[in-house]
């Protein structure tokens, strides 16, 4: 019979955001091995027979991890950390923290993020990237660039910078920037409407079906990508797998993917040092071509095969010494 798993994540399918994504893919690429329950949180009376909590979110899921631990103290935990986990809450949190302390494995989604976990902890610390399937890169057109970035509007993934680098880039006609995301701070859409009446080429679309977010990274010349905070930006695959250069913020979360010597990189909060990536993106030739190699050699890190492959042996792994 298959071990029953619980899987838990803050965010279920009406939020239509990375976090329930990520939980719906694994639990998909689990279902061979495992029946997989998905839940917002985890009850004692209905999880009796669950042999293993797979818990998304050291915070927001630590009910349901605490909960778990103490109904059955001697089954496995593993814990997948976010970036709001690794770069703010395991830090201040004391939730957070006790669910690394109870996390039998703790799950990461970059390369560089175990340098960010407590050293006690980094033993029980699996890298697994997240992935998604490749799509056929587009010939672009030359008579301008499109820059797309593809964020929420709220502070962590700061678009306020992506506005300000507009701003700078208003006098060129042949530099537009398209940005998709859902106004989850009011004061954020109001500074978004204000740029758009000041700067033409730069247009604030909403939020975007997933299928036409694809579409919009495909034809793109390049992903923005400016957070502050990430555990591993899923439409940073989407771009890389779609043949989509990156220019993006220097933080742990973005290199861990792209790479360390990624060279398109500009500091959080520098809107002159976006602008000026994508100065160069138009006006130089060469920069284009040379990040879609950097891109090319980190593509295989997110095939589904690896993700899967990665999942299952961290779960299998948990549960050996249970059956």
């Amino acid at each position: 019979m298959k071990p029953t798993v619980c899987l838990v994540t803050p965010y279920l399918a009406d939020a239509a955001n990375g976090n329930w994504r990520t939980a719906s893919r694994w639990a998909r690429m689990l279902a061979g091995d495992c029946r997989v329950r998905v839940l917002r949180d985890w009850r004692a009376d209905e999880g009796g027979r669950d042999a293993l909590l797979l818990a998304l979110h050291a915070r927001r899921s630590a009910p349901s991890i605490a909960a778990f631990a103490a109904a059955h103290p001697g089954r496995p935990l593993v814990v997948a950390l976010t970036g709001t986990d690794l770069y703010r809450d395991i830090h201040v949190d004391a939730a957070a923290q006790r669910s690394l302390a109870l996390a039998t494995r703790l799950i990461v989604l970059h390369e560089l993020a175990p340098l960010d976990l407590p050293a006690v902890y980094r033993a029980k610390c699996v890298v697994s990237f997240q992935s998604c399937a490749a799509r056929r890169p587009l010939a672009k057109t030359t008579r301008h660039l499109r820059a797309l970035m593809v964020g929420h509007l709220r502070d962590e993934k700061d678009p306020a910078t992506l506005m300000a680098a507009a701003r700078r880039l208003r006098g060129r006609d042949d530099i537009l920037i398209d940005h998709v995301g859902a106004a989850l701070d009011p004061a954020l859409a109001d500074a978004a409407r204000a740029t758009m009446a000041d700067c033409p080429r730069y247009r604030w679309l909403g939020a975007r079906p997933h299928r036409e977010v694809l579409a919009r990274i495909q034809r793109a010349h390049l992903l923005v990508h400016a957070s502050r905070m990430e555990g591993g930006a899923h439409v940073v695959i989407e771009a890389v797998r779609s043949g989509t250069p990156v220019v993006a913020s220097r933080i742990a979360g973005n290199l861990g993917l792209l790479g360390a010597d990624y060279p398109a990189v500009f500091e959080v909060g520098g809107a002159q040092g976006l602008a000026a990536r994508l100065l160069q993106a138009r006006d130089d030739p060469a920069m284009l071509p040379a990040l879609r190699v950097h891109c090319e050699a980190r593509a295989p890190l997110f095939d589904p095969a690896h993700e899967r492959a990665t999942l299952r042996a961290v779960v299998r792994q948990a549960l050996e010494p249970t059956r």
